[in-house]
């Protein structure tokens, strides 16, 4: 028996390669914008306690939870970007390019800055990710 497996073993690795074709990674129905709005929204929410508090060591630990949220949302944008949204996408969104840019380019300076503001234009820009994201998931 244990020759056997090892036989099958050898021949899976002398085989030749199976070619597959997907448009992404994994099955589309493991993306989802909801995972970068979450993190954005408590990108804000920290930032509108920050601004409330006068408790410098709450401040200090407040800025450090902001900046890993916000590199959470980055890396979901990244997900997002490289591995769900194609060239057809672009086609049919020119405008994807550049909200996704923007978006970015939030993501960056709300780690550098505590306005609310910038962050809910970053959770703007992920509405409209989210709003183009359903939108190619219908066709």
């Amino acid at each position: 028996m244990q020759f056997l497996t090892k036989l099958c073993e050898l021949a899976d690795r002398l085989a030749p390669p199976r070619i597959v074709n997907a448009h992404c990674d994994l099955p589309c129905g493991v993306y989802d914008p909801a995972q970068a709005r979450v993190e954005a929204e408590s990108v804000k929410a920290i930032m509108e306690k920050y601004a409330t508090s006068d408790d410098p060591y709450f401040k200090e630990r407040a800025i450090i939870i902001k900046e890993e949220r916000a590199a959470e949302v980055n890396k979901h944008l990244d997900i997002l970007w490289y591995q769900y949204f194609q060239p057809a996408h672009l086609e049919k969104y020119p405008q994807l390019h550049d909200v996704f840019w923007n978006a970015k380019k939030a993501t960056s300076q709300a780690k550098r800055s505590n306005d609310v503001a910038i962050a809910q234009g970053l959770l703007d820009s992920i509405a409209e990710i989210d709003r183009i994201f359903w939108e190619t998931k219908k066709a």
